[in-house]
């Protein structure tokens, strides 16, 4: 099995839908801390009614949102490689949930949805390489009009 990545940021729910289509998901695992959205139909409760309506499972792990306090640097002071070690350090003490998270993966073809249309810009990725270290599941981004596939030889730095 594969786990895939996914950002909503620019897509309407039908182009969400047909990008999720083109992977074959089967559960879109919703890693968003607070799963609200401004952009109608992408909050919790509308999105999981909408996915299960058309044959997704939908599951919520606000264990792998990024934690407020790291959000909040990140909007103060926009040093991206700061935020990707303090994420990775809290993802290190999250092992438990990244190996729930392979177990699904390894029984259906999951994606990680975050609101980033970049998951080189996202925690999503940051997720998918932990699944990939630790599991070695195979990772792919899911974009509008691409699938890209991320090998080991292109993949961000370990975690820490």
């Amino acid at each position: 099995m594969s786990i895939f990545t996914i950002g909503y940021e620019g897509l309407n729910i039908d182009n969400f839908l047909a990008l999720l289509r083109s992977g074959c998901v089967e559960m879109v695992v919703d890693i968003r801390e607070l799963p609200l959205s401004r952009k109608r139909g992408f909050s919790k409760n509308g999105l999981r009614d909408m996915l299960n309506a058309n044959g997704f499972a939908y599951r919520h792990m606000s264990e792998l949102g990024c934690p407020k306090p790291i959000r909040d640097q990140y909007r103060q002071d926009g040093d991206w490689q700061r935020y990707k070690k303090d994420f990775k350090r809290y993802l290190s003490l999250k092992n438990d949930v990244i190996a729930d998270l392979s177990e699904m993966a390894g029984s259906s073809n999951c994606a990680l949805l975050c609101f980033e249309a970049n998951y080189r810009m996202c925690h999503r990725s940051m997720v998918a390489d932990a699944v990939h270290l630790a599991y070695g599941i195979e990772v792919a981004h899911l974009q509008a009009g691409t699938v890209k596939t991320a090998t080991t030889a292109n993949r961000p730095e370990a975690l820490a």
